[in-house]
């Protein structure tokens, strides 16, 4: 995956505001007792510490002398057996709280992520990045949705069930990282986050993605990996920033219509198709209305080269795309008749025929991409 570099990584005279406790094997006494101990903490007063990195340590919970940090912007507390994360950090001015691998559940987390401070934008949060991943979480934690400020969040490595239908709130997201859960559904307000570049939803249950990702115009990286998918929605095409494409460990196939057991269609779709095909408009009284509006569900053929419509019966083809001239990636279409199905074409630059396109060596290209 890219390197999506958060806010909190631009260095300016860092060390002398950093307060580095990491990787000490300190329990939470005898962090206190350091806090409290100005030679311990180096001489640095509180008030100047605006780095605090606590991870790799056998804590179990927060300090009660952090609030005397009062210009905190990056508390790190990863690595540890932390099962609370308290109220008292919505009272510092974070900008990065990283809080991954510990024991963390939705129950612990504080009921409200919002800013406690009297100068927090609009009553807001100052918070930029949250890595809440490797913890217990079961499901999307809702009150993250109301950082509206937030560019950065890591939610991977947990036991999350689904997304957050709120999602589209946090207009701000460059980055969502849900790789590692129990997802297996993504809804259409994933499609409504206008700045995201990342999307990490690798290591799921996923078996659709809804047409709405083709609206991430600003997408860079998605990446889908050891998922269920056996298509991609046809708009994904549209994705003309798109960098970086990782659909490995996926069900991946290509359907050939003799490999396909299709229903053979009821007199009722092929009257149907009849009428539409004569391009006859019944008038309100001439049909009853359920038969009209069982015409008016009528969907056209895909091939652009057929003016067929089906209505329950369609014939499902995974067609070979090229896509950021660099992957040829499997998208579903719908066809009115197995004829329709047009030959494949070799990739841009291929010397390889067109009745081997959607060869084994094609798809690995995309397992692999």
């Amino acid at each position: 995956m890219e390197v999506y570099t958060s806010d909190s990584s631009d260095t300016d005279s860092r060390e002398q505001k950093t307060l580095d406790f990491g990787r000490m094997s300190l329990d939470l006494v005898t962090l206190e007792d350091h806090l409290a101990s100005p030679q311990k903490a180096l001489l640095k007063s509180s008030g100047d510490i605006e780095t605090m990195l606590l991870n790799h340590n056998r804590l179990v919970g927060l300090p009660r002398l952090l609030l005397q940090f009062a210009n905190l912007k990056i508390l790190d507390l990863s690595s540890n057996a932390i099962t609370t994360l308290p109220d008292a950090v919505c009272q510092l001015p974070l900008v990065t709280l990283i809080a991954k691998n510990n024991l963390l559940t939705n129950a612990s987390l504080p009921k409200s992520l919002l800013s406690k401070q009297a100068n927090a934008t609009n009553g807001g949060s100052t918070l930029k990045e949250l890595n809440l991943s490797g913890n217990q979480l079961t499901h999307f934690p809702e009150q993250v949705t109301d950082l509206r400020h937030l560019k950065y969040l890591y939610l991977g490595g947990n036991k999350i069930s689904s997304i957050s239908k709120d999602i589209w709130k946090m207009q701000s997201l460059h980055v969502l990282s849900l790789g590692g859960n129990l997802i297996s559904e993504v809804p259409e307000a994933v499609g409504s986050l206008n700045q995201l570049q990342a999307l990490v939803l690798c290591d799921n249950l996923i078996e659709i993605l809804p047409t709405s990702i083709a609206r991430l115009k600003n997408l860079k990286s998605l990446l889908l990996h050891k998922n269920r998918l056996r298509h991609l929605p046809k708009d994904i095409v549209a994705l003309k920033n798109l960098t970086e494409l990782s659909l490995r460990d996926n069900p991946l196939v290509v359907r050939f219509v003799q490999d396909m057991a299709l229903k053979p269609p009821t007199l009722l779709e092929l009257a149907g198709r009849m009428v539409k095909a004569s391009g006859q408009r019944p008038g309100p009284y001439d049909i009853p209305r359920t038969l009209a509006e069982y015409l008016n569900s009528a969907n056209c053929c895909v091939n652009p080269n057929c003016r067929g419509v089906f209505f329950d019966n369609r014939v499902e083809h995974i067609k070979f795309v090229d896509f950021c001239g660099k992957y040829r990636v499997p998208l579903l279409q719908y066809l009115c008749s197995s004829k329709c199905i047009e030959p494949e074409q070799p990739a841009r630059g291929s010397s390889v025929p067109a009745a081997s396109a959607s060869s084994g060596f094609m798809m690995r290209k995309v397992l692999l991409g």
